[in-house]
């Protein structure tokens, strides 16, 4: 009955609602009720965002965003007759009625984000069995060992979980391939990866065919594995030694409980962070999802499994089959699987472990065509809407999850709809500037504030909109091809490790070019329209202005797609850890100051070691925090000293040589989740609506230019790609992938590409010692 009355409240309230937004009103009152609304928002935007302040928020966004789909509705498509106007306009009508569905599932989904305890942790005797799965396809031997040596050093009861390598590029079917070379780097990946697992203390499982690929994969090692928990770790996730601690206390106080999902925070920028250089003071694009929607999936029970850093219940698995395969995105099938059935989930707000993005734009689009197919996929077959099972709120959720990347079709609409008037002169958007003024541009301030309200710590104005529209291009046709036939994508893995040898416009970023051009035109035709028809001027100001933001939009994406150059094989993590440096007879006492997985800077006294060159090695002692360690000596190649009156710093690569090294990057790069927080609460500045609009102007501008610039290689970049072919741009390196940068760190001293010390500046008055 209880249910019945509540059901019957929300009913009333919600026809009181539209009884209200659906009044008429003039412009005028209108305008300024819009104003006022917009003037509230920004007020309480300074106040704790919770309670009561919190729903007043999103009441009066709501208000004011229906009242314009109101006078949208029934005030401005086209009529019918005029099918020139009608088609275009409906398409237009139905991308702005997209956009705001998709606003309202999401201040749905976040109204309430939900922030949990810590789990509880357990005695030793307590903790349930867990295996640990790292699934591999082609990764690199090098990328492998530092994710199963961070992976085998968790602070876990040694004799309670156990970590299987998961090889799906050795299989029998590879291995038996037709091709004899095919064949034989199949048989050679075996053999490399077993010889690892059996140094670094973990089990190498392979199958015979690579049957629903990753699904497939991770099914096999639940049929050869038998722990009361799995948890999943992508080839390049390397997890930090609290990751168990702070996940598995959560199933023993929910025994419904699924899935514990953790969030993927990488420690290398993406494309887009790389060449905007973006990546250490603007949150990275991923941290609105973890940080926040993800939160607000919780509080509904409906957070989904995404692939790696999650923790699963065997038992709740084998109700299921296992992992779901049926599309390429078997992560968010598996969980809606689970969730229709009663199980449930949570998610635990904290960065356990450092993966990598794609290096190259190619790439990156590549990553994000497997997750757009993958959610169109679940969407046409799993139905999640209409799935027995589910409650309303976590079919909201999944459909907010599944529909966000349906974006293409509205990003390209409002992309090319100002050139329909402004090449065409249709009319597809029936309304006067005043009009459009008092709903069109309110409804726009509305939506930014709301945003900016909900997620202004974790994403600023307008990145989003560049996110979307330099993935639309290349995502319509991937989604169009589902729609053709919604079981022909396969799974392609993610390529990485890649890096840019030289500064260049990427093979896919020619498209980028075409368009601004096209809107560089549609800006001199608005400027012709205004000077020869100045009885329209009011209508052809509004659409040009449309058009400048596009054009702003699209100097922006220009940058996204002039890849710099990038030789620097892996990010480094400011650390403070002692340590000691044996240089022949001598002991000198050193500060660790930051660290990759290929290399470190060390600081030792200026007088100390004053015989050292570069190309020599030297052994390097710290006291490692997990206990598995037999040993504390890891030797180092010194690249790079670069000597002042403060000190000396040792620009130094490791010179991994056996499975205890790897174990010892681990400990140094992989112990301590606490510093990957750091860097992400550092980046997650709140710049306030105006300022982030300002910069995201500024930031366009500077990338137009720089975009532009490419067309015109200068000699010094010529004289980098000397030697280097139209194909050999990008390549994979076969040493380990970047890893992450702190913020405003000074110069990079590792000299960790081999080629000698950075190209940085020294510090003044220092003295870089180096072979020529």
């Amino acid at each position: 009955m209880a249910r019945i009355l509540n059901v019957a409240g929300w009913a009333v309230l919600a026809l009181l609602f539209a009884f209200l937004v659906t009044q008429p009103i003039d412009l005028n009152t209108h305008f300024i009720t819009a104003l006022a609304a917009a003037a509230i928002i920004a007020i309480l935007k300074n106040f704790k965002r919770e309670g009561i302040a919190r729903l007043i928020v999103l009441g009066l966004g709501t208000a004011i965003v229906l009242r314009y789909v109101y006078w949208r509705t029934t005030s401005t498509i086209p009529p019918v007759a005029q099918l020139e106007d009608f088609i275009p306009g409906i398409i237009l009508y139905v991308a702005e009625m997209y956009s705001v569905f998709m606003l309202c599932l999401s201040v749905f989904a976040v109204a309430d984000p939900l922030r949990r305890p810590p789990a509880p942790v357990l005695p030793d005797e307590d903790q349930p069995t867990v295996d640990v799965f790292v699934p591999s396809y082609n990764e690199d031997a090098e990328l492998l060992a530092t994710t199963l040596a961070a992976a085998r050093q968790m602070d876990y009861p040694a004799e309670k979980f156990t970590v299987y390598l998961l090889d799906d590029g050795g299989t029998d079917q590879k291995c038996e391939d037709d091709d004899p070379e095919k064949a034989a780097e199949a048989q050679a990946r075996r053999r490399e990866l077993q010889q690892l697992a059996r140094d670094l203390g973990v089990r190498y499982l392979t199958r015979a065919k690579n049957l629903h690929a990753k699904a497939g994969n991770l099914n096999n090692g639940l049929a050869h594995s038998h722990g009361e928990l799995v948890v999943v770790f992508d080839a390049d996730h390397a997890p930090a030694r609290d990751f168990l601690k702070q996940t598995v206390g959560l199933f023993r106080e929910n025994k419904r409980l699924f899935l514990v999902q953790t969030p993927h925070f990488f420690i290398n920028p993406d494309p887009l962070e790389r060449n905007l250089e973006t990546w250490s003071r603007m949150p990275s694009e991923n941290e609105m999802f973890y940080g926040m929607i993800q939160r607000g999936f919780d509080k509904w029970d409906a957070s989904f499994f995404c692939g790696s850093a999650a923790v699963l219940r065997r038992a709740a698995l084998e109700t299921a089959g296992g992992f779901s395969g049926v599309s390429i995105t078997e992560d968010a099938e598996t969980a809606l699987e689970l969730h229709s059935r009663g199980w449930q989930s949570s998610y635990v707000d904290r960065p356990m472990i450092a993966g990598l993005q794609p290096e190259t734009f190619a790439s990156f689009i590549g990553q994000r065509s497997r997750w757009a197919q993958g959610m169109l996929q679940i969407i046409l077959l799993k139905r999640p809407f209409l799935k027995r099972g589910l409650r309303l709120p976590q079919r909201l959720c999944y459909m907010a999850a599944s529909l966000f990347w349906m974006f293409p079709f509205a990003r390209l609409t409002f992309l090319f709809a100002p050139l329909a008037y402004l090449f065409f002169s249709l009319q597809i958007f029936n309304a006067s500037g005043a009009e459009f003024a008092a709903y069109t541009l309110t409804y726009m301030l509305i939506n930014v504030l709301l945003q900016n309200y909900l997620y202004s710590s974790f994403r600023w104005p307008y990145i989003s909109e560049l996110y979307e529209t330099i993935q639309s291009i290349y995502l319509i046709r991937a989604l169009g091809g589902v729609v053709m036939n919604p079981t022909k994508p396969t799974f392609k893995v993610t390529a990485k490790g890649e890096s840019t040898a030289q500064s260049r416009i990427s093979e896919l970023g020619w498209p980028f070019y075409f368009i601004f051009f096209l809107l560089v035109f549609a800006l001199l035709v608005t400027i012709w329209r205004v000077w020869t028809q100045p009885y329209i001027a009011d209508i052809a100001l509004v659409v040009g202005g449309w058009n400048v933001f596009n054009l702003i939009l699209m100097g922006a994406a220009l940058g996204v797609v002039s890849e710099r150059r990038n030789l620097r094989q892996s990010q480094r993590i400011t650390i403070d850890r002692k340590a000691e440096i044996v240089y022949g007879s001598e002991v000198v006492a050193a500060k660790i100051d930051d660290v990759s997985v290929s290399g470190t800077r060390v600081l030792v006294p200026a007088s100390a070691l004053k015989g050292l060159k570069r190309g020599e090695e030297v052994m390097m002692r710290f006291e490692p925090r997990s206990p598995m360690l037999t040993t504390n000596s890891l030797p180092l190649k010194v690249m790079s000293v670069v000597r002042d009156q403060g000190g000396q710093a040792l620009g130094c690569r490791f010179s991994t040589k056996e499975a205890e090294h790897f174990r010892l990057v681990a400990d140094l790069v992989f112990a301590d989740s606490n510093e990957w927080i750091r860097f992400q609460q550092g980046r997650r500045k709140d710049i306030g609506a105006i300022r982030g609009i300002l910069e995201f102007f500024v930031m366009a501008f500077y990338q137009t230019v720089r975009g532009l610039s490419y067309l015109f290689p200068r000699k010094d970049e010529e004289a980098q790609s000397q030697g280097i072919g139209p194909g050999d741009a990008s390549t994979k390196h076969h040493g380990p992938p970047e890893r992450l940068p702190p913020p405003d760190r000074p110069a990079d001293t590792h000299g960790e590409n081999g080629d000698g010390p950075s190209n940085s500046p020294s510090p003044q008055g220092s003295t870089v010692y180096a072979a020529e």
